[in-house]
């Protein structure tokens, strides 16, 4: 087996150490990796029109597969891989497309390694690409927030997500920050496990996931450059442009006056997606990847004027721990001729893996909006996609829950309620109930607690008041409610749901009630 570390793998194939280039210039060539070894063999040719970024500028290699863009003495390259080419990637299924140049490496003051010295800049940087069918119709894998913070936690997600997804039909996947909590000396059992799927695995950074050692934004992000490469950067699958964006901006000073993080983009970030976009096709559908979700970035408007005029755009976030569809419009800035969609994604931690455990010994971890934890699996076809909300462990077909009493009085002089947790449902969402033989009765959406998850957490502070306890409620942003129809004799009742998630899909539920 080759011990050698990864990064150091990747420095030895991309690169030709056969000279130095001058300085505050990079050269190198994007080619056809024919025999698929990472190096740029004779009788290679070189690829041309593939865009290469240093972070900031993006240029586009000439007919010989040759590019130049400047550098400082830290500066991530990558190449932007084109529809129907594929990167290389490592042992633990990490798409290896970038170079690092730090030539005196990461800060050695950090609790967590970063970079070791990489040495002058070669020569030349080169990028080998092979070709890959791509089909515009595809599927891939979002994972929010899986935040283990131990190898218990590690075995957790295994053995509730990962297990279940080993033989996908999904082409890639992405997880949305907050890879870990805090302990960055996980990432490698981390990886590991999720190579386990056996498919490509992009990483967005978030904000358990950087160097709280480091004094500013710049070099908060040196151990997830070690383990993943650029903390931004684009690629291209079917008729998709895929951005992932870092909109964890650490250094600020707290109120208490310790160090933490807003979200936002810096200038440099705001000039990559501005020239990245530059080069995209209009009738490309770009889909933009974060960890804070868009709507709370405090200079989001910046943002907006480079998407807003594009006919298609999505995005997509973690770090909440709920799952919603927000649409954004004029009332947020947003000056688009059509809301922006943008998903903050169920996690696969749901509340932090608390809970109480099942028979399994892994925590139910059910989010604060009352939806299980998961993934998503979003199918994308052309400029077009829809989501697929994924209970961990639980079938496909389990898309709402039901909350009633068990029993109500035939004379209760209270009224009683039935409420639907529909998991991807959202304000385009109907949803309508049917108590027996009786009519459908049109819900109401309402903007409260899940009682499911209410009474769940109160019955576990109770039994175990000293243990760890789910967080407190949200308002659930996918919640329905209706009351229960008074009158009926005495009996058992079937409760019928049907309800539409956000892409018009019918999703059906029942429960039974009894009358006494």
């Amino acid at each position: 087996m080759d011990n050698t570390p990864g990064m150091l793998r990747l420095i030895i194939f991309l690169t030709t150490l056969s000279g130095i280039a001058f300085a505050g210039e990079a050269t190198g060539v994007v080619f056809h990796d024919k025999n698929e070894n990472g190096i740029h063999d004779e009788g290679e040719p070189g690829i041309p029109k593939v865009a290469v970024s240093n972070q900031r500028e993006v240029v586009v290699t000439d007919a010989e597969g040759k590019w130049k863009l400047p550098h400082g003495d830290d500066t991530i390259f990558f190449v932007i891989k084109p529809s129907g080419w594929k990167t290389p990637v490592n042992e633990v299924q990490l798409p290896q497309f970038y170079y690092i140049h730090k030539p005196n490496g990461s800060p050695k003051n950090f609790r967590y390694a970063g970079v070791e010295p990489t040495g002058p800049l070669p020569e030349s940087i080169n990028f080998p690409l092979t070709p890959a069918e791509e089909p515009d119709t595809f599927k891939a894998i979002f994972f929010g927030d899986p935040q283990p913070r131990s190898i218990q936690q590690i075995d957790y997600m295994a053995h509730d997500v990962i297990a279940e997804l080993i033989g996908t039909d999904a082409k890639f996947g992405v997880t949305l920050g907050d890879i870990l909590f805090d302990d960055l000396d996980l990432f490698e059992a981390s990886n590991a496990n999720v190579a386990m799927i056996g498919i490509p695995w992009y990483n967005v950074v978030g904000n358990h996931d950087i160097n709280f050692d480091s004094p500013n934004d710049r070099d908060s992000d040196e151990t997830f450059h070690k383990h993943f490469g650029p903390n931004y950067y684009s690629f291209d699958y079917g008729a998709v442009h895929f951005l992932v964006l870092d909109d964890v901006e650490w250094g600020r000073t707290s109120s208490s006056g310790k160090k933490t993080y807003v979200g936002g983009l810096d200038e440099d970030q705001l000039t990559f997606i501005k020239n990245d976009l530059a080069l995209v096709p209009e009738e490309k559908l770009v889909m933009l990847m974060m960890h804070i979700p868009l709507t709370t970035m405090e200079n989001r408007t910046e943002l907006y004027r480079l998407i807003e005029k594009r006919p298609y755009s999505l995005s997509i976030s973690g770090h909440t721990h709920w799952h919603a569809h927000q649409y954004i419009t004029k009332a947020d800035g947003w000056e688009g001729a059509e809301p922006h969609h943008h998903i903050v994604n169920v996690t696969v931690s749901g509340t932090w893996w608390k809970g109480k455990k099942d028979e399994l010994g892994i925590p139910h971890a059910t989010m604060r909006d009352g939806a299980p934890n998961g993934y998503s699996i979003i199918t994308f076809d052309g400029v077009n996609h829809t989501l697929d909300f994924k209970a961990a462990r639980q079938p496909a077909s389990y898309q709402l829950s039901i909350h009633a009493p068990d029993s109500v009085g035939a004379v209760d002089s209270d009224p009683n309620y039935v409420y639907v947790n529909v998991f991807n449902g959202s304000e385009k969402s109907k949803v309508r109930m049917k108590v027996g033989d009786g009519e459908w009765t049109e819900m109401e959406k309402v903007l409260e607690p899940d009682p499911h998850y209410v009474e769940t957490r109160n019955r576990e502070i109770e039994a175990n008041p000293d243990g760890s306890q789910l967080n407190g409620p949200i308002a659930s942003g996918h919640l329905w409610k209706t009351q229960f129809p008074a009158g009926l004799s005495l009996g058992n009742y079937l409760i019928e749901v049907e309800a539409t998630d956000a892409y018009g899909r019918m999703h059906k539920g029942n429960r039974i009630i009894r009358v006494r």
